[in-house]
């Protein structure tokens, strides 16, 4: 036994040293648009290469600092060689993020491209551990995999923050039950953007960890005090501050990347994505669709819950990171955060080669595969209304072949009570 336990780990030596170096590849090709990056200027704003750095982080931060509130959009624009508008994120971000918008430009971009690399590597350790892989194996294939994809290629290229709030997520759902405490710390990162911490809550709550969806949402809003009151105090009170809000949400419904109607945008959400493929938009669609996507999805996770079996509960959880993204707003990129649970059930699909967890599976890794060539070919073939539409077709397709899994699953009446925490 001995030695067959020798040659095991002599098989797997190899493999993660030729993965090891795949993953080191990946990983400088990921952080060179962090250092070739240009300062930016007036006249560079149209560059792409850490735009969310530049936008979302870097220079929303310095308005905090300079007495300005960067919620504003006339504010950010007249003040800041920015883009985009600084959309509703979390205003403890701008506090947590601090470190990396005190340096110069280019070289807090340099920093942070690294920490979303360290990101999405223990997102790899969490995901090689919720499927019992070896560790170490595990996590270079993952980590190497994610960096090579084309959603772990766009957080770096762009310095997003969804690698932060992928782990948030990630780890509220895989500690909820044996460490609350940590599972509340967790869900308040996923917090950052409410899009993702309020269905999240929410889901969790129906789930029955409510202890975590009420501790982690109170973490969430008592470290956003330190932010928001300073905001109101400077900002003229409470009604000025509701009002730069209002307008921060109309800039950014006109925009032609946030819009529902727009055909350009990405948005993977099921209203933005039934617009799209048909050219109509029901009235109220975006209610209609988180309506509809929350109550599916809280009802047959719950009852998935309930059955007590490990893969049903497994499904449950990938239902859970799918409802977040279909249900409001969401870019490709956003499927991130379920990367764990996904990985999860691929392993059951291929021990127990259920056809609806397939579908779901091969659906899901559309929007990691989507790379350049990728996308120039669909392009070239079906046009550009199709190739921004693809990602977000697959994940809604994967969302409801999982809520037809769940139906056949955990029919109603099977199920015993689920246990709070």
């Amino acid at each position: 036994m001995k030695r067959e336990l020798e040659r095991g780990l002599d098989r797997r030596v190899p493999v993660a040293v030729l993965v090891t170096a795949l993953g080191l590849l990946a990983a400088w090709r990921g952080l060179r648009p962090a250092w070739e990056v240009s300062a930016p200027t007036w006249a560079n704003r149209a560059e792409e290469r850490m735009q969310d750095f530049r936008d979302a982080l870097y220079y929303p931060i310095r308005e905090f600092l300079a007495g300005g509130n960067p919620y504003d959009p006339a504010a950010m624009f007249a003040h800041w060689p920015v883009r985009q508008n600084f959309n509703l994120y979390q205003p403890y971000h701008l506090v947590l993020h601090l470190p990396f918008a005190l340096p110069e430009y280019r070289v807090g971009a340099v920093a942070f491209a690294a920490f979303l690399l360290l990101l999405l590597v223990f997102l790899a350790v969490l995901t090689a551990g919720h499927v019992r892989a070896p560790l170490v194996l595990g996590t270079a294939v993952v980590a190497t995999l994610l960096v090579f994809s084309q959603v772990g290629r766009a957080q770096l290229y762009v310095g997003q923050v969804n690698p932060l709030i992928a782990v948030g997520a990630a780890g509220a759902l895989l500690a909820r039950d044996r460490y609350p405490r940590l599972a509340m710390l967790a869900l308040a990162l996923a917090w950052l953007k409410p899009q993702f911490g309020l269905p999240l809550a929410v889901l969790l709550f129906a789930r029955g960890s409510r202890k975590v969806a009420w501790g982690g949402t109170g973490l969430a809003a008592l470290a956003s005090l330190v932010v928001v009151v300073p905001l109101v105090v400077g900002g003229g009170g409470v009604g000025a501050f509701l009002d730069v809000i209002g307008r921060n949400l109309e800039h950014a419904s006109a925009t032609a990347y946030g819009a529902v109607d727009s055909l350009t945008a990405q948005r993977v959400d099921v209203a933005a994505v039934f617009y799209r493929v048909t050219g109509w938009l029901p009235p109220g669609a975006e209610l209609l669709a988180l309506v509809g996507v929350m109550a599916a999805s809280t009802v047959l996770a719950r009852r998935l819950d309930r059955t007590g079996d490990a893969t049903n509960v497994a499904v449950a959880d990938l239902v859970t990171c799918l409802a977040v993204v279909v249900a409001v707003v969401h870019q490709p990129g956003d499927v991130l955060i379920a990367v764990p649970a996904l990985a999860l059930v691929a392993v059951l699909w291929w021990r127990d080669r259920a056809p609806l967890l397939g579908v779901a599976v091969v659906a899901l890794l559309v929007p990691f595969a989507h790379l350049h060539f990728v996308d120039t070919a669909v392009r070239s073939l079906m046009g550009e209304r199709a190739a921004v539409t693809l990602d977000g077709v697959a994940i809604v397709v994967a969302w409801v072949a999982l809520i037809a899994f769940a139906r056949r699953r955990a029919p109603l009446g099977r199920t015993r009570p689920a246990v709070q925490t």
